[in-house]
């Protein structure tokens, strides 16, 4: 018998979402996914071909690397508009400050060198690492990935230094939220035993959705106790540790190393 065997988990992801389902169906469980974002790329916005544009014609001192997705993101981008050779040079003289592995192969992938890698894989210790180089009179790149990060960015220009924010992608919701809402219902219902996330704008949505909808309530006397949360990392969690919700995370932000804690506390085997 398979460890998840009658075990039935809510998934909110879209990005991976059909190998995150296949780990854990293969492992017993009955997947009710639910997505609660959308992500959009943005090869055709404006602005992001302003900000491209902009790096290239006036270089930068310092960027500052989110997501690997959003930095492959950006480089297809150019791709697409004929300046990804003029922006990789542009990139190669400056020192390059990346948030975990995922982010430094995006760099590496591109015949780039980071100086470094945040250890936590975290964005506050990435930006505070880059405000530690001293920033004042500097030019500062900030690969931004489905929404603003004021909180890291604000603190940037209070230091003196020009930052140009570069935005791949952005967060919507999807065009059907029937399967989120079902979702939500199945977690009031006592149908769902697990939800797994993978992402704090996702994990964020599902509690707006529900406070929307006027079922915030229910559903935060469910989670945590009656169904189990696992987050993939801290900063996914962090919507649910701000509600009060007791949440589980793996040792290593990983979508593996999710599903085997998944496994390891809702197994039956």
């Amino acid at each position: 018998m398979a460890e998840l065997d009658g075990v039935t988990i809510g998934i909110t992801a879209e990005r991976r979402s059909g190998e995150f389902i296949d780990a854990l169906e293969r492992r017993g469980a009955t997947v009710w996914h639910g997505p609660t974002l959308h992500i959009v790329p943005l090869a055709d916005d404006d602005r992001l071909r302003a900000a491209t544009d902009e790096v290239i014609d006036r270089g930068v001192d310092l960027v500052a690397i989110t997501t690997g997705a959003g930095f492959r993101g950006w480089a297809a981008a150019a791709d697409d508009w004929g300046v990804s050779e003029a922006l990789l040079e542009t990139l190669a003289e400056a020192r390059l400050f990346v948030r975990g592995p995922k982010a430094t192969g995006a760099v590496r992938g591109r015949g780039l060198a980071e100086e470094w890698s945040s250890p936590e894989e975290s964005n506050r210790e990435l930006f505070s690492h880059v405000l530690d180089q001293g920033v004042e009179g500097k030019r500062v790149a900030v690969q931004l990935h489905g929404q603003a990060l004021p909180e890291f960015t604000d603190p940037l220009r209070a230091a003196g230094a020009s930052v140009v924010e570069v935005q791949p992608y952005r967060w919507q919701w999807p065009s059907d939220l029937g399967p989120a809402r079902r979702l939500v219902d199945g977690v009031i219902d006592g149908e769902v035993d697990a939800l797994a996330f993978t992402s704090a704008p996702a994990t964020a949505n599902l509690l707006r959705l529900a406070r929307d909808d006027g079922r915030a309530e229910p559903l935060l006397q469910k989670l945590g106790d009656d169904v189990l949360c696992a987050c993939v990392g801290p900063v996914t969690a962090a919507p649910l540790v701000e509600a009060g919700v007791r949440v589980v995370q793996p040792e290593r932000q990983r979508l593996g190393a999710l599903v085997k804690l998944l496994a390891a506390e809702l197994g039956r085997g």
